[in-house]
């Protein structure tokens, strides 16, 4: 249960004065549905104003308080904007700007010839200097004068700044004096305020100590409820499975396993044969060749007398999976299952009795293997395919299938930056195949200008004449999913009076039957060229498939940049990516399409990604940002994780977990970071 205490915190935001049904949907646009939420809602930036008596004494471009009278109100014809001139006390001329409905406040705020101090920046506009929608117009100055550093928040439509700063003030009025969780000696060390101080600073002003503080206990957290799965998964009972080689034996692989497989599956091999179930990663590039590892895995699950199944985020590559393990198995004899939610009838009863009589070895799947009609004879191991897709949360439901916990082995194709490991990752051990499969070809990768448009359609053309496939990836527009669809759907429009039924198109709102049908006609060689959003990012086989066209490359993270190419170059043909860029480009813009002709190293590219950016998308994910955390940057991550984890280990072995003073003040920190299901492994469920 939540402790007490926090429950000021867990209320909807409906208790602040001003909150309505109108004002919570733009709220819950923000994700600010509790007051909680309001409290965490950090400022992005301070605007630093500067007190004026006259308009002589600032610069173009400063942010400024001036008491100005207002002369003459201006509504222009038609969607113009409404202009109120106002004079400071020297007699210089200011023009107030609004524009659509502001107005009506506008003639509000401003009755002509009543003196107003109004907070805003000013700028010139032809000979004039003006101030567009003015932040603050106040009939007394004191209040404005006291706003001098003010914080800006982000807003969604409906919201204003003061508005936002209200409700945050309304929030942080009812703060809970909570117990410390940080260790004294630290707090002290680092000079940072205590927790309720800490929000109060950091809503104020830049504060540096202040948001490292409120980092810290963000990633504390979840260090701490990492560790506590750790913890709970050592302490279950799985079973031992020590395979004895015959079925591996009998694997006919077209070519020698690399190093990095070979340390792979020696570290895999050594978990299985404990009792304390396995919690590895598999990190590893696109084409680095997880599946085999994976398969070799199964297999000794397999030769100790245990069923494996596999789990993939898509139906499309479950299907994919279950075909490539099906054709390497075969010369073991190892039965292998196909299972999803679209199987039906007769089909599905003599897969589910082969998984429940232990005639099937192996499934593989969406998650429609875990639902609760999958009876397994004896699960002794689950894969996970593309881990991210996954939470701690599913793979807790997971656990809960076999008679004890079955081994888990979760794979993941984005590369992450060794830093972020911990993050993500921080309950598992992690295993990487840094090293490419022999008779792999470079991608040979090329920037291209985006007004050279015309010469990549005569070269996709003359591409798909000689009987190869090609992809054709549309940009993000942005951060409104419609808008990359309708990108995508007026570049299929074109490239279909090219091509005619050679293309198809998939995004992510089609149905799934016309996506997967798409998605088949590609894979099948029926059509030559694949439109899409981002959507194909994850995992698509089709080796005949060795061109990759990429529109406004450059609004794409490095991470995603590598993912996508690495859907060509999986066939024994030369392949290209081509990536296409728009006009201006930024210097980490730049520098980004740069490394991408230079390197196919994808944990290199992540590094450099981490680098570059500092802070925005991690995971190749929308650039606003896929880390699990809401107060910690980047950059803090980076400098204070590995402190946090110190300090989380330490509280659980030399603290004893979360009985003690410490400890229930920690348990506190799990709930208000909603890490509770951390404490959860403690009560076994």
């Amino acid at each position: 249960m939540r402790p007490e205490v926090l429950n000021p915190l867990f209320v909807e935001t409906e208790v602040l004065d001003g909150v309505g049904p109108k004002m919570k949907k733009p709220l819950e646009k923000l994700g600010l549905s509790r007051v909680r939420d309001v409290i965490f809602h950090l400022p992005e930036r301070f605007v630093t104003r500067r007190a004026v008596t006259t308009l002589d004494e600032a610069g173009e471009g400063e942010q400024i308080v001036v008491a100005l009278t207002p002369t003459e109100h201006r509504a222009a014809s038609g969607r113009g904007p409404y202009r109120v001139l106002a004079a400071d006390d020297a007699g210089n001329i200011c023009t107030l700007t609004y524009f659509g409905r502001a107005s009506y406040t506008a003639k509000k705020l401003l009755p002509p010839g009543e003196k107003r101090w109004v907070a805003g920046r000013l700028d010139r506009y032809g000979d004039m200097l003006q101030i567009v929608h003015p932040d603050h117009v106040v009939a007394q100055s004191g209040d404005t004068l006291a706003r001098l550093s003010e914080p800006v928040y982000a807003l969604s439509e409906g919201l204003t700044q003061p508005r936002i700063a209200g409700l945050v003030a309304q929030s942080l009025a009812r703060l809970p004096s909570l117990p410390e969780w940080i260790e004294p000696t630290q707090l002290a060390k680092e000079g940072w305020p205590e927790w309720a101080d800490a929000l109060k600073l950091s809503h104020k002003n830049e504060n540096e100590a202040a948001r490292n503080r409120l980092a810290y206990d963000e990633l504390l957290a979840n260090s701490l409820a990492l560790l506590l799965v750790r913890a709970d998964n050592r302490a279950r009972k799985g079973q031992p499975l020590k395979g004895d080689g015959g079925l591996r034996a009998k694997l006919q692989l077209p070519f020698p396993l690399t190093g990095a497989q070979k340390r792979s599956i020696s570290e895999i091999e050594g978990d299985l044969q404990q009792e304390a179930p396995m919690l590895r990663l598999l990190q590893g590039d696109v084409g680095a060749g997880k599946t085999v590892v994976a398969l070799e895995a199964m297999l000794i699950a397999v030769e100790a007398g245990a069923q494996a199944a596999l789990l993939a985020p898509t139906e499309i590559l479950a299907r994919q999976h279950f075909e490539t393990l099906r054709a390497m198995a075969t010369p073991t004899g190892v039965q292998v299952a196909l299972l999803t939610g679209r199987d039906k009838g007769k089909a599905r009863q003599s897969i589910l009795m082969g998984i429940l009589d232990g005639s099937i070895d192996m499934v593989v799947g969406t998650h429609a293997i875990f639902q609760d009609a999958v009876n397994y004879r004896n699960l002794g191991l689950v894969v996970i395919d593309e881990q991210h897709r996954f939470g701690v949360a599913q793979r807790l439901m997971l656990s809960s299938k076999g008679k004890r916990t079955p081994h888990t082995l979760a794979m993941t194709a984005t590369p992450i930056p060794r830093t972020l490991t911990l993050a993500q990752y921080g309950e598992m051990d992690v295993s990487r195949l840094d090293e490419m499969p022999p008779g792999r070809q470079a991608i040979d990768t090329r920037v291209v200008a985006q007004d050279r448009l015309g010469d990549v359609v005569e070269a996709v053309a003359r591409h798909v004449a000689s009987g190869q496939q090609a992809y054709w990836v549309c940009p993000m527009v942005r951060d409104n999913e419609n808008d990359d669809i309708a990108a995508a759907e007026a570049r299929y429009a074109g490239l279909h009076e090219r091509f005619g039924e050679d293309v198809v198109l998939v995004h992510g709102q089609l149905k799934p039957d016309m996506k997967d049908a798409a998605m088949e006609r590609f894979a099948s060689g029926a059509a030559k060229l694949l439109v899409a959003t981002t959507v194909i990012e994850v995992g698509v086989d089709v080796p005949a498939s060795t061109l990759m066209v990429i529109e406004q490359a450059e609004r794409f993270g490095l991470a995603q940049l590598h993912q996508l190419r690495g859907r060509v170059g999986r066939g024994s043909e030369k392949s290209t990516c081509l990536l296409l860029r728009g006009p201006t480009l930024s210097e980490t813009a730049r520098q980004r399409l740069a490394l991408m002709r230079e390197t196919q190293d994808g944990f290199l590219l992540a590094e450099e990604d981490l680098r570059l950016r500092g802070g925005g998308e991690l995971l190749g994910t929308r650039q606003s940002g896929d880390t699990p955390f809401r107060l910690a940057t980047l950059d803090q991550i980076t400098r204070l994780l590995p402190m946090a984890h110190d300090d989380a280990r330490l509280l659980m072995e030399r603290d004893g977990g979360l009985t003690g003073p410490r400890g229930e003040a920690a348990r506190i920190l799990l709930y208000l970071f909603e890490r509770d299901w951390g404490v959860q492994m403690l009560r076994g469920g």
